[in-house]
């Protein structure tokens, strides 16, 4: 884990694991009423799809027209920092430590995944959202979706 040196993560670090979150988290719609991660997945998918072209169009409009361009390039600006902004949103939720609701929920999924004969990790610290992920990610590949039940 790279670390600033008051122990804290960078901020480059935190778009890094943005990224590793969102291709991690299973998007399904059952989860999307306890999880706002889904909804901040699509957006942010969106918004790097989209956002770039969204920015071009308005720096190149308002050249086209003669307006002014502080005005334009303030618009482009935001137009490019959303996609950031969910970026940032979901590297810093990766790193949170899972609240006391779900830590027997994630163990649970985890020992149903052991139970299925998947070889797993042991658990090194405190649980976090991206420990989650990537348990959940497994158990919709491995497991029938019973295990969603009892969330």
């Amino acid at each position: 884990m790279a670390t600033t040196p008051s122990g804290s993560v960078g901020w480059f670090q935190i778009f890094q694991r943005g990224q590793r979150y969102m291709k991690t988290w299973p998007v399904d719609k059952r989860l999307a009423p306890v999880f706002a991660e889904n909804r901040v997945i699509l957006a942010t998918r969106f918004g790097v799809r989209f956002m770039p072209a969204v920015a071009v169009f308005t720096l190149c409009w308002q050249i086209a027209l003669g307006g002014q361009i502080g005005p334009a390039i303030a618009t482009a600006i935001f137009a490019c920092s959303l996609p950031m902004q969910g970026l940032w949103w979901l590297g810093k939720r990766s790193i949170t430590p899972l609240p006391p609701t779900l830590l027997h929920w994630f163990h649970d999924v985890r020992h149903r995944l052991n139970d299925a004969g998947q070889s797993l990790a042991p658990v090194e610290g405190t649980p976090t959202y991206q420990m989650l992920a990537d348990t959940l990610s497994r158990a919709f590949k491995q497991l029938d979706k019973t295990f969603l039940d009892e969330l």
